[in-house]
């Protein structure tokens, strides 16, 4: 009985060694300017960074001359992010600026941003 008692013991201290914890980041957000939930797949994240970096950058950046906060994707956390978007406050929204932009990039700079956000890989925030 004791040799059993150990092996199982040996087992499952071995088990819980290997195990790798799953990743905290979110696979779905509900998008409150079209009121579904969407799927963040590395695709669409990918063309966000890409958006981000193409458009957005090239006012948000330090030091520069337009009075455009500087932003990166921890600025903000996913409930801040989905507030940009769905109150469209900053001004590069008031002004137009997002208007280059189509509904499709808008979602995917608004999926890269959310998934990346300060609080996407903490496992206790609420969404």
């Amino acid at each position: 009985m004791k040799k059993v008692l150990m092996l199982t013991l040996a087992v499952l201290v071995s088990g819980a060694m290997n195990v790798v914890p799953a990743a905290a980041a979110p696979s779905h957000r509900f998008d409150p300017v079209t009121q579904k939930s969407r799927e963040l797949v590395f695709k669409n994240t990918r063309a966000g960074f890409k958006v981000f970096r193409q458009v957005c950058k090239k006012c948000h950046h330090r030091g520069n001359d337009k009075g455009a906060k500087f932003l990166y994707t921890e600025s903000m956390g996913m409930k801040g992010w989905n507030r940009v978007f769905y109150e469209k406050y900053p001004l590069c929204a008031r002004t137009g600026e997002w208007n280059k932009l189509s509904k499709e990039q808008l979602l995917q700079l608004h999926d890269y941003l959310f998934s990346y956000a300060r609080d996407a890989n903490n496992p206790f925030c609420s969404v």
